[in-house]
């Protein structure tokens, strides 16, 4: 194992975003086996605490590669597309006038059933984002044009977790 590597190299896993969730789990495993810090304990301290150091970088990678929004911004940045939403927040006035909409319907919204659509609405959108960026990434290429697919997505995912604390304030 290279430290070095990228984290689809890291897994065996061909960089692209289409992943299969369960063959990931596998090699999850498999690389924490053959890297846990006891199987080391033998070979002394020095060993283990390179074994410690592969297994946190096997389980960085495995969080960036189990979760679409991680693992496209990943290949955009690997690409030389960095998302940089910190420091980029311009989006489309389509999109932001849908997050108002979402907004104010989620400020409206007074009981489970409102947040339930709601929620399956904002589940749709996240659904075809994620599908555009398969699109973009694996068979269009066009790294610069799924960066504004992540960024949107970014954004759908703060707004989920919102969404989710109002529904946890009926239950």
């Amino acid at each position: 194992m290279n430290l070095q590597a990228d984290d689809f190299e890291l897994f065996g896993l061909t960089r692209q975003f289409a992943q299969d969730r369960a063959a990931l789990d596998v090699r999850w495993k498999a690389l924490q086996r053959e890297a846990h810090p006891d199987k080391f304990a033998a070979q002394g301290a020095a060993a283990q605490r390179v074994a410690m150091q592969w297994s946190v970088r096997i389980n960085e990678a495995y969080q960036r590669l189990k979760d679409p929004l991680k693992r496209a911004a990943y290949l955009c940045e690997l690409a030389g597309a960095p998302v940089n939403a910190h420091s980029n927040t311009a989006m489309p006035a389509a999109f932001l006038m849908q997050q108002m909409e979402w907004r104010e319907a989620l400020d409206d919204a007074d009981a489970v059933p409102a947040l339930e659509l709601l929620q399956s609405e904002v589940g749709a959108a996240r659904a075809q984002l994620l599908q555009q960026c398969a699109t973009l990434l694996d068979q269009q290429h066009d790294v610069v044009a799924a960066v504004g697919s992540v960024r949107a997505l970014m954004f759908i995912e703060k707004f989920t977790q919102d969404l989710h604390q109002r529904l946890d304030q009926f239950e």
